[in-house]
């Protein structure tokens, strides 16, 4: 089996939108498909804010990949955050996953980045594991949001 990584671009915008809808299914998040899809457009037009690959196994898209930027003086400096990774649920426990963990983290080192971040459901002891072991800290600390629209 044979995983690649792929820019998205403008093009693969509705198969990304697809994927997101069964993320947020799956993670009980809300999904309203016109917002996700201007920022998604966003996020692809501009690598100053991320970047988003579609993972491919075997020439199948099997997944997506997002990495947003930010800067964060007690993490040194640009940082980023693992905003999104999906598989598809038949292509789970490939190992794919590990290797978009790797993939991500290469990214990351040849983009100047000095720390990695993200975010796993409290629920989902699964990707929890797989985190740990690639190196992935709890924090004694919560993720809080405010919507300041």
């Amino acid at each position: 089996m044979s995983t690649t990584f792929t820019p998205a671009t403008s093009a693969d915008v509705p198969a990304l939108l697809d994927m997101m809808h069964a993320l947020y299914v799956y993670d009980h998040s809300p999904f309203h498909k016109e917002e996700h899809e201007r920022a998604l457009r966003l996020l692809i037009a501009d690598e100053n804010s991320g970047r988003v690959w579609l993972i491919q196994s075997d020439g199948k898209i099997v997944g997506y990949l997002v990495l947003c930027f930010g800067f964060s003086l007690e993490f040194r400096g640009r940082d980023a955050f693992v905003d999104e990774l999906f598989i598809v649920e038949s292509f789970r426990g490939r190992g794919i996953g590990t290797e978009a963990l790797r993939f991500v983290e290469q990214a990351a080192r040849a983009l100047g980045i000095k720390a990695l971040h993200l975010e796993v459901a409290h629920t989902n002891t699964r990707a929890q594991e797989v985190y740990r072991k690639f190196g992935y800290l709890d924090h004694d600390r919560y993720l809080m949001t405010k919507w300041v629209e």
